[in-house]
């Protein structure tokens, strides 16, 4: 419902919304290999497992965008179906973790089993997943002009401060077995510091998907990663609990 968000369904050059989608595809079948509808056993089943949660994205898209007339008759094809592609991304992302935490099944696998490359892999899906609902806003660039220098380091510091925390202190499922394992100095710079730096480079991306970094000084484009950042560093520190092992 947000006015930015589908607005991009014709402001978005074709190229960079179909280089979302390609991307996507990847991402959602690594998401399908931990937290699918069902277990899997090869890169097919996670494959048709990822076409399956983005048909239900597009499916639901489609419905929501058109009861609330965003998509309306005699509009182009091309564009409504950009519309309903650039929502369909986050859609399917929610409907993969839907079933985790709602179909009351018990997952396998752990946070200390996860491998170190499962656990960036789904910071980066929890920061794209909450980064994809703000990027497009005007807010970002906003935020990110009126901020000083030294405010947008202040910025990422408290960034980098939230996700640590999140992958650490708060008390979630898993972090005891964590603590015991690993002190904070190591959390930091195994977990915490790469996951950062991951939901820059997510939020550079998606800068570039929405335009934002046209004709932009690289002094702004800095500011406006460290902007967007923030919350995508509150969806990576999240994304291993919503995806980690239920409470027996």
């Amino acid at each position: 419902m947000t006015m930015e968000m589908w607005q991009l369904g014709f402001v978005a050059e074709r190229v960079r919304v179909a280089a979302l989608l390609v991307a996507s595809l990847p991402l959602l079948t690594g998401l399908s290999h931990v937290a699918g509808f069902e277990r899997t056993f090869g890169l097919v089943d996670d494959v048709l497992d990822a076409f399956a949660a983005f048909a239900v994205a597009v499916l639901a898209a489609t419905v929501i965008l058109g009861l609330i007339g965003v998509l309306a008759p005699g509009q182009p094809i091309a564009e409504i179906v950009a519309k309903i592609a650039v929502v369909s991304f986050p859609a399917a992302i929610g409907a993969l973790l839907a079933d985790k935490q709602l179909g009351g099944k018990e997952q396998p696998a752990s946070d200390d089993q996860r491998a170190y490359g499962g656990r960036l892999f789904l910071m980066t899906i929890g920061a794209l997943f909450v980064a994809l609902n703000v990027a497009p806003t005007e807010e970002i660039i906003l935020i990110g002009f009126q901020i000083s220098p030294w405010q947008a380091l202040a910025l990422s510091i408290a960034s980098l401060g939230v996700l640590h925390a999140l992958l650490f202190w708060i008390d979630f499922p898993g972090v005891e077995r964590r603590r015991g394992a690993r002190g904070a100095w190591s959390i930091l710079l195994r977990d915490s510091l790469p996951g950062y730096g991951l939901c820059v480079l997510a939020s550079l991306a998606l800068l570039w998907v929405f335009g934002r970094t046209d004709g932009v000084a690289l002094s702004e484009l800095a500011e406006f990663a460290v902007v967007l950042a923030f919350p995508a560093s509150l969806g990576a520190g999240l994304a291993p609990v919503v995806v980690g092992p239920k409470r027996a």
